[in-house]
């Protein structure tokens, strides 16, 4: 094959690739509980994460059955204002305030310095993520995207990256044996929701419109960083001070911050919503445990000799 030949036919193949791209499906609202029983592990490495970019989602989870659990890598000691201690302790106050919020049972703190992430041991991360979903017997995690693009920042893609092994390794019976003379069992995640800041394979569209007041309110207590928090408040001080009015933040500074986030904040949300006729809506790249096709046959066609 000549060189011609070879990009006419990788070029070819490329554009393959572009039309195979999956149908995106839009999960929306579903009556009752229908995931009673299930376990919904919502991870971040930062405090900040899962308000901005997966709140609702989590919410809609919890509402239909779920009974979740945080995990965070990081203990955010490098985001926020202060000295690292002072910050650090910040976020993890902010943290617990979250976890209550989002109705989650307990967060599990992992505390790997923040941003420093790309110079742990994965394989010690890894463990420890296989020990958690074994031991609460994670059913579906929501994270962020191990293969999203252009994610620059370590602690994101260092978690990802050990996220997706871990869900994996976890319903093996090899991998760490001292989780059973523990008394744990093999346990598999079986659905993932990732998300990312950057471009990824959008394959789930997850309508949150029932639960933009929930996300706000996850958004309203990070106080010690990201985009949300106070800013509200403080930009409408500042206005104020400069004898200016801004009607969006209203007239009290519990108006100005939940405006603040549903304008700024949830824009992403929105924007994306109005590409699938729903008011705010979530994307994913959405893996579910491939089917059980032998068994499925056996259980339909089995009959006793």
């Amino acid at each position: 094959m000549n060189r011609r030949e070879f990009f006419q036919t990788a070029l070819a193949g490329c554009s393959v690739l572009r039309a195979a791209d999956p149908e995106v499906v839009i999960e929306r609202d579903l009556p009752g509980k229908p995931h009673a029983g299930k376990v919904l592990a919502a991870i971040q490495p930062h405090a900040d994460d899962l308000p901005i970019f997966a709140g609702g989602c989590v919410a809609k989870l919890l509402n239909e059955g779920y009974t979740g659990y945080m995990i965070r890598t990081t203990n955010d000691d490098a985001a926020g204002v202060g000295t690292n201690a002072e910050t650090a302790l910040s976020n993890d106050r902010d943290v617990q305030q979250l976890v209550r919020v989002m109705g989650l049972k307990r967060e599990f703190g992992l505390n790997y310095s923040n941003h420093e992430m790309d110079g742990i041991s994965r394989p010690e991360l890894r463990s420890r993520l296989i020990f958690l979903f074994r031991l609460l017997k994670v059913d579906t995690i929501v994270c962020y995207d191990p293969w999203g693009t252009y994610e620059e920042n370590p602690d994101h893609y260092v978690t990802a990256q050990c996220v997706e092994a871990a869900c994996w390794m976890a319903g093996g019976d090899k991998d760490y044996p001292e989780h059973f003379a523990a008394g744990l069992k093999p346990h598999s995640v079986s659905e993932k929701y990732y998300f990312a800041r950057g471009p990824q394979l959008v394959n789930r569209v997850v309508d949150i419109s029932s639960y933009v007041e929930q996300k706000i309110d996850q958004n309203v207590v990070n106080k010690a960083q990201g985009p949300a928090g106070e800013n509200g408040s403080r930009l409408r001080s500042k206005l104020t001070a400069e004898r200016k009015h801004l009607p969006l933040l209203g007239n009290d500074d519990r108006t100005a911050n939940r405006e603040y986030i549903r304008q700024f904040v949830l824009a992403r949300d929105r924007d994306t919503g109005a590409k699938y006729g729903l008011k705010y809506a979530e994307p994913y790249h959405y893996i579910a445990k491939p089917a059980d096709e032998v068994g499925d046959y056996i259980r339909k066609n089995v009959r006793p000799q």
